[in-house]
């Protein structure tokens, strides 16, 4: 609860907010169709590609710039985000998704409106593989961000952005023809609510926060574990501070490891005179 006393917590919160709104507002502006005939693959996997740099190089010294519950997830299972934390950050992701949704449901003509960018399934694609490929996608995805924000490889916000765009990018560029892309819950459950279409809805939470479960467990604990206690784990589950949490444990180790003192022995009484 130390946390909720914290303005940075509240700082994150409301980033995560901005960035949910921002995110979906964009990448869902870029999938509707203006014209006659299909909409843009390309245009609609760049747009959430460069959406998602655009938010990790403006917000990741914030929040992260996460915009994402898979992410979210991702990190709490990595011990790198608190409880407390995470579920804030998603509250925040999924309001923030509904207001972005709603502002281009207001600012749109209704002929153009269509499914608001609704993910949705190919026609010949069943709930059980669009679970598997959005699982893929999702997977890959929290690979690239693991691996672009580790301290131990220079991982920074700012250097991140750019292959975090790329990867989202990439999964859009596979995944539309099949599901749509979601890989992101947040992004699937605000058109989803404002369009009142829950058709198949639940593929796109299982898939990403399955795939984002298997790339945290992959590269935490497989491809690049960290050498981490048990408390170490759940000190950053509970928002405590390394450091603390690291002198806690030592001293605490060292008191169980340290013998019972021996009791005190009565020194020998020596008769002191004075010249006189």
């Amino acid at each position: 609860m130390r946390e909720l006393r914290s303005s940075a917590f509240w700082r994150a919160v409301l980033a995560e907010f901005l960035g949910s709104l921002l995110y979906t507002l964009l990448g869902l502006g870029a999938s509707l169709r203006w014209v006659p005939g299909p909409p843009s693959v390309l245009g609609a996997a760049l747009a959430f590609g460069l959406a998602q740099a655009t938010l990790v190089q403006t917000l990741g010294h914030v929040s992260g710039g996460l915009v994402n519950p898979a992410i979210t997830l991702a990190l709490v299972m990595a011990s790198q985000l608190s409880l407390l934390r995470a579920l804030g950050y998603l509250l925040a992701q999924l309001l923030g998704a509904l207001a972005g949704a709603g502002v281009l449901y207001g600012v749109t003509p209704a002929p153009v409106r269509g499914t608001l960018g609704l993910s949705a399934l190919h026609p010949g694609v069943g709930p059980g593989q669009g679970t598997v490929v959005e699982l893929l996608l999702t997977a890959q995805f929290i690979l690239c961000v693991l691996a672009s924000v580790d301290e131990r490889h220079d991982g920074r916000p700012g250097s991140a952005a750019l292959p975090v765009g790329f990867s989202l990018a990439l999964g859009h560029l596979f995944g539309i023809h099949y599901t749509g892309a979601g890989m992101n819950p947040a992004r699937s459950f605000a058109p989803a609510v404002i369009t009142r279409n829950f058709t198949n809805h639940w593929v796109y939470w299982a898939g990403p926060l399955l795939g984002a479960a298997l790339g945290a467990v992959l590269y935490e604990f497989a491809l690049c574990p960290r050498p981490r206690s048990l408390a170490e784990r759940l000190a950053a589950l509970k928002g405590e501070a390394p450091a603390a949490a690291a002198v806690a444990a030592v001293t605490a180790a060292a008191a169980a490891a340290e013998p019972p003192p021996e009791p005190p022995t009565a020194e020998p009484l020596e008769l002191k005179t004075q010249g006189l």
